[in-house]
């Protein structure tokens, strides 16, 4: 056939092999509701970097799931039956703080939802509403993927705005920013205030790639995943303090 010599060329042609396919994204999506679950599930299987996994209906199955199928990220619906999905994110993600473990991406019905704050203090990443475009959900858990936090700053001001109704458990002792020199411990406030990396360069007039330096100590000194778990602890430590923006 006509077609037999580029077929073969192409086989053989090393750059249309399996290194030339994107890295593949393990994705596992715990929700109560079956269509949600589906709708997503249809939508990140569609993307060649993203593979579903798994699926679970109630938060103790999303942990068994997860540790059994190691998921790079779980997508994790806050009410759940059985196990609600704060708790499940605390099982999945304790003892994982390292980069290689998985990471949590919250769903929500309401970008106001009570247990936001909550979400990040058991170490998610970051929230995503249900009604988001199938766009959204790609970009979110590739961003998550990827070690950032889903964590956009109009959030990021909210989150602050609410800190003073939401419990916390008062703040930790501040000996915990003991480890910080002067300008990581700026550039830890300029995070919890909303500030990209680039804004934050922008603020203290130093190079993008000094303060993505700055903020790797940062999360290294203070044993931290990502932005997310920086602002909770700003929160708490009293160095961001509601109505302080």
């Amino acid at each position: 056939m006509s077609t037999a010599g580029p077929a073969s060329s192409a086989a053989s042609d090393p750059a249309s092999g399996p290194a030339s396919r994107p890295a593949l994204t393990r994705c596992l999506i715990a929700d109560d509701q079956a269509m949600v679950r589906e709708g997503f599930a249809a939508v990140l299987d569609a993307q060649p970097d993203l593979q579903v996994v798994g699926q679970a209906a109630d938060g103790a199955a999303a942990v068994a799931q997860a540790r059994e199928l190691s998921p790079d990220v779980v997508l994790m619906d806050v009410r759940m039956p059985v196990m609600d999905g704060l708790q499940a994110s605390r099982e999945i993600l304790h003892g994982t703080a390292e980069p290689g473990g998985p990471r949590v991406l919250m769903l929500t019905t309401f970008d106001l939802d009570d247990y936001v704050y909550a979400a990040l203090r058991a170490g998610a990443s970051g929230f995503l509403l249900k009604d988001a475009t199938a766009a959204e959900l790609v970009q979110a858990v590739r961003v998550v993927a990827a070690g950032e936090a889903l964590l956009a700053p109009s959030v990021t001001r909210r989150l602050i705005a609410d800190f003073a109704r939401v419990p916390h458990g008062g703040p930790r002792p501040t000996p915990v920013l003991d480890a910080l020199t002067q300008r990581e411990t700026e550039v830890l406030r300029l995070i919890a205030c909303g500030l990209s990396n680039s804004e934050i360069s922008d603020v203290l007039v130093i190079a993008e790639q000094t303060t993505k330096t700055y903020v790797g100590r940062i999360f290294t000194k203070l044993g931290l995943r990502d932005r997310a778990q920086a602002v909770v602890v700003a929160y708490e430590t009293g160095l961001v303090t509601p109505g302080s923006l």
